[in-house]
């Protein structure tokens, strides 16, 4: 449930019974004065930190001893590698089930630089470059810029700890956590291979974005292998779960007519709020074969870890996992790490592909895995005391494990789209990101924030993780047509992925051109068109491309609005 200017807006945690109210704080620019030193602002962390400290829990500190490239106490063993091209950390741990480890980089930092810093899983309208901030968490990877060049920090996707960075003007900090659920890991005897740290040294002059992008081309060696554009239509924002068979056939017949005379297929994707054999879905598997006799590709969204209340007790997740907020402990979740279990979650993926869909739009698992939304996860992706029933591996481990599963059992062809999912993950695993909350047909303000916001600030990770997905653009009477014709615009000359959810009684002349426009744009051979500078704020207004600059208005006439969402 989200609020604006007074108004009720339905989510989809909502529609599903979460009680969540997300506040989001989001940062204007910063304009500091430029270092004053020329020397070089890149910060050396592909060497042996100066510390190590394990945690078995937050309340267990463990200082450990260096010798050269490995830290040691109590049979705890953290060897670092070398190379090259990284820095690879070991842990063995036989004795003591651990659950965080902290590495620190002594340096003398320049306090004027300015710092970015990604989300968990999905962002959540506050992705803008700051001022050094000593306490904030930065999953995953983080950059600095001088004024001069753009430096990048992070870990290779498919690390097998969550790990965070801090920056301070004393050195570089990277967190490590190893819980498995908000316990510790219990290795045994195993060697675990916990992340592998890359950087890369901006040059002078160099674009910003560009920049981001090679340090993600780092960190994911290996896209999966992408089958062209995508677009096409999903109805969540103009039903919101009020959906059937009928709709979206309607709805198809407008992503074919408008479509382009090249490029792939439209994508029809059902959401939330079908149920095979229901009067109002008779046959997916005839919805499925009616899209595709239309000229479209049928695509379905799945909650696949989420489990029926008839389930057996046994193959469940600890209810513990939401902490002491007992109202989500009714959303059970399966136990992937229980074989009997992760064969039900399986069986989902692929009864939607028997039926013949091409997309598959998995949602939801960090949720049901963690008992938290990425904006809550902080220093903390799950709550303390409680375990996976399989405690030999790490969250990050488990998480990665159900991805690869998932994607073996949908199979190739079929094209999969993350949502609430860990992108750093799922990358080379998944051909597609959301990469931000929920956009809305109901409330631009939501569409401005986490729309624009993720569009602007993770563009860096279209074309090197995945193909992202900034969300729909909905076509609804709640929105004024002016500002959603520009997120319509800028979604389809960015280049990445493009849904739109259409009321198609609001779907007149001048809406069919714009969109039949934003269609060819997406499939034209031209460059994609990208924020004109990553530093303005939260949501930049002027966009280019090899064509030109344009400039958007996305606050509209009353400006954003001050209230959470």
């Amino acid at each position: 449930m989200s609020f604006s200017r007074g108004i009720r807006v339905i989510s989809r945690r909502a529609f599903i019974g979460s009680s969540l109210a997300a506040t989001v704080a989001a940062a204007g620019p910063y304009s500091p004065a430029a270092p004053t030193q020329k020397q070089s602002t890149f910060i050396d962390l592909l060497r042996t930190p100066d510390l190590v400290t394990a945690y078995a829990g937050l309340q267990q500190r463990i200082p450990l001893e260096k010798s050269s490239r490995r830290f040691a106490a109590r049979n705890i063993v953290v060897d670092f590698a070398e190379q090259q091209s990284g820095l690879d950390a070991y842990l063995v741990s036989p004795d003591l089930a651990l659950t965080h480890l902290h590495a620190r980089w002594r340096a003398k930092i320049d306090e004027g630089l300015l710092c970015f810093g990604d989300d968990w899983e999905r962002s959540y309208g506050t992705l803008c470059w700051h001022p050094m901030v000593p306490e904030r968490v930065m999953p995953w990877y983080f950059a600095t810029y001088d004024r001069q060049c753009l430096h990048g920090y992070g870990v290779k996707t498919g690390a097998a700890a969550l790990c965070f960075w801090q920056i301070d003007p004393e050195g570089v900090s990277l967190w490590m956590n190893v819980s498995n659920g908000g316990d510790g890991v219990e290795l045994a005897s195993r060697s675990l291979h916990l992340a592998t740290v890359v950087t890369r040294e901006g040059k002078e002059g160099e674009e910003p974005l560009a920049a981001l992008r090679a340090l993600c081309g780092q960190m994911c060696p290996a896209m999966w292998p992408s089958q062209g554009a995508v677009w096409g239509v999903n109805d969540w924002y103009y039903a919101y779960g009020r959906n059937s068979a009928e709709m979206l056939l309607e709805m198809t017949d407008i992503a074919v007519d408008l479509a382009p005379a090249r490029g792939p297929k439209p994508f029809t994707v059902v959401d939330d709020g079908w149920k095979d054999g229901s009067s109002t879905f008779p046959s997916m598997a005839e919805f499925a074969s009616s899209v595709r006799k239309k000229g479209a590709r049928p695509g379905i969204w799945i909650r696949p870890m989420l489990a029926g209340l008839k389930t057996p007790p046994d193959l469940l997740l600890s209810a513990r996992r939401f902490g002491d907020r007992t109202e989500r402990a009714r959303e059970t979740a399966f136990d992937p790490t229980i074989p009997e279990a992760m064969e039900r979650v399986l069986e989902k993926v692929k009864q939607v592909a028997s039926w013949g869909f091409e997309l598959i739009k998995h949602d939801y698992s960090t949720y049901d895995l963690l008992g938290k939304w990425g904006n809550e996860m902080g220093p903390s992706p799950t709550h303390s005391g409680w375990g996976f029933h399989d405690r030999t591996r790490t969250n990050a481990e488990i998480i990665r494990d159900l991805y690869e599963s998932i994607r073996r059992a949908a199979g190739d062809p079929i094209q999969i789209l993350g949502c609430n999912t860990v992108g750093h993950l799922s990358a080379g695993l998944f051909e597609m990101q959301r990469t931000g909350d929920d956009t809305s047909g109901k409330d631009w303000e939501r569409t401005r924030r986490m729309g624009v916001n993720t569009l602007a600030h993770r563009l860096c990770q279209h074309g090197t993780f995945f193909q992202l997905d900034a969300d729909c653009v909905a076509l609804t009477r709640d929105v004024p047509w002016s500002l959603t014709r520009q997120w319509l615009d800028v979604v389809a000359r960015s280049k990445t992925v493009l849904f739109i959810s259409p009321d198609p009684s609001v779907v007149g002349p001048e809406q069919k051109n714009a969109l039949r426009e934003a269609f060819a744009l997406l499939a034209a051979d031209a460059g994609p068109a990208e924020a004109a500078s990553v530093f303005h704020g939260t949501t930049p207004e002027i966009w280019r491309s090899k064509g030109g600059e344009k400039q958007y208005s996305w606050s509209g006439t009353e400006g954003a609005s001050p209230f959470p969402l």
